[in-house]
């Protein structure tokens, strides 16, 4: 094993400071592997209830009238995530896409979207009009408001209890941290929170931004109380399979605006062809808890060994997960750059290119992105990202395997420890 390593270029030195926390680690894997397994049972049950058949996998085109295999696809999604109906579409192209159809279809002019959790993720900035941007909601008349978190990453419900006013519709919780370095919060964390929110004003709708978090733990936000949730197939639930798509699932009412939003007024869920993607959604999603798994074994991995080499991670080597990004705080663009190049130089695609910081559409700042992927952009799959600016933390996530990513991780710390960035003992 250890001369294989080697020639994928992986030193003695860095496998053999591997070794060592992975053997410290099988516990906790064991763990994940009992949350995998009562997740998978789900899916299954789920899929048997609406009795999924290779009739489902057969796909339309055109209008997409009638189509069994889509309409039984987001029966399947809404009764695994204990919703009343879901939207699960390769016409949402991704997360981004999602989050902006649930908000611009549940939100009026003269509406305020309220954001308990501080500043949103970098690309909804333009969708809200933080950043100007053409089509954005602030141009449709609709306000924001957002809330910052206390020092340590907890809400803050005193601020949140002044904000909410008579204009307030909706309130945008981000599960997962994003491009900061702040915890992400559970579902219990998150039902907690739609608790009081809706105490003060019963009527708010409460959406959740699941990106990264399905599968993840045994419940899903819509279980403690949220009103939808939204995510992307190229993250958690496509399973790594799912080639495009994104999804929304909660009440019934917040999925018909949706429906009406992403296609037109009048036609709604009735159309929207499933062309022949439909069987690899299906595949992704029965895959989805192992490879959520997966990822996450990945992801405590690397917090254990960047932890000891003196990095600040969240979440730290031993708290509990809620999502499967690893942040590591690496203090220097080069570190940032070298970690990167790391996880791009062990992917099965793509892994002779370099990966460089560039102007992605979306972001404020330059970004650098290792993405050695079968799918372009998934999250899923083994990646890392992260922004060009202090603290230059690096945020990774994915992995379809355990195997890849232990390599992905060992071939990250193996660029550090070559440019002289860590020393290893």
């Amino acid at each position: 094993m250890k001369e294989l390593y080697q020639k994928l270029g992986i030193q003695e030195k860095v496998y053999s400071y591997g070794q060592q926390f992975e053997e410290k680690l099988k516990d906790r894997f064991a763990e994940l592997d009992k949350t995998a397994e009562y997740n998978q049972l789900k899916v299954i049950r789920a899929m048997q209830a609406h009795k999924v058949s290779a009739e489902c996998f057969m796909g339309t085109t055109g209008y997409g009238y009638n189509d069994l295999g889509r309409d039984t696809l987001e029966e399947v999604y809404a009764t695994c995530f204990h919703g009343e109906a879901a939207l699960v579409r390769p016409q949402i192209t991704c997360g981004t896409h999602a989050l902006a159809l649930a908000l611009m279809s549940n939100l009026r002019p003269g509406d305020e979207l309220l954001s308990p959790a501080g500043k949103p993720y970098d690309t909804l900035e333009e969708v809200i009009g933080i950043r100007p941007s053409k089509g954005s909601l602030a141009e449709y008349g609709v306000t924001y408001r957002q809330v910052d978190l206390l020092p340590g990453g907890a809400f803050d419900y005193e601020a949140i209890a002044g904000a909410i006013t008579e204009k307030t519709k909706l309130v945008a919780i981000q599960r997962s941290k994003g491009y900061q370095t702040r915890p992400t919060f559970s579902v219990a964390q998150i039902g907690e929170l739609i608790s009081f929110v809706k105490k003060i004003k019963p009527s708010l709708i409460c959406m959740v931004d699941n990106c990264y978090g399905e599968f993840v733990e045994q419940r899903e936000p819509l279980e403690a109380g949220a009103d939808m949730i939204v995510g992307s197939l190229i993250k958690n639930p496509g399973g790594g399979l799912a080639p495009i798509g994104g999804y929304i699932a909660g009440k019934k009412e917040c999925i018909e605006n949706a429906a009406y939003r992403l296609t037109s007024p009048g036609l709604g869920k009735e159309v929207g062809a499933s062309l022949g993607v439909i069987q690899s959604f299906y595949q992704g999603l029965f895959f989805a808890p192992t490879v959520v798994a997966a990822a996450l074994k990945s992801a405590i991995f690397a917090a254990n060994i960047y932890e000891s080499l003196g990095f600040p991670v969240i979440p730290d080597g031993s708290e509990s997960r809620h999502d499967i990004i690893q942040a590591v705080t690496l203090n220097s663009p080069e570190a940032l750059i070298a970690f990167c190049k790391g996880i791009q130089a062990a992917a099965p695609v793509d892994s002779h290119v370099t990966p460089e910081p560039w102007d992605m559409p979306g972001y404020g700042d330059k970004v650098i992105m290792a993405a050695g992927a079968f799918i372009q952009g998934s999250s899923i799959e083994l990646s890392a990202d992260g922004p060009l600016r202090p603290p230059y933390a690096a945020y990774f996530q994915g992995g379809l395997t355990w195997p890849h990513g232990k390599l992905g991780i060992l071939m990250s710390l193996q660029k550090l420890y070559e440019s002289g960035l860590v020393t290893l003992f």
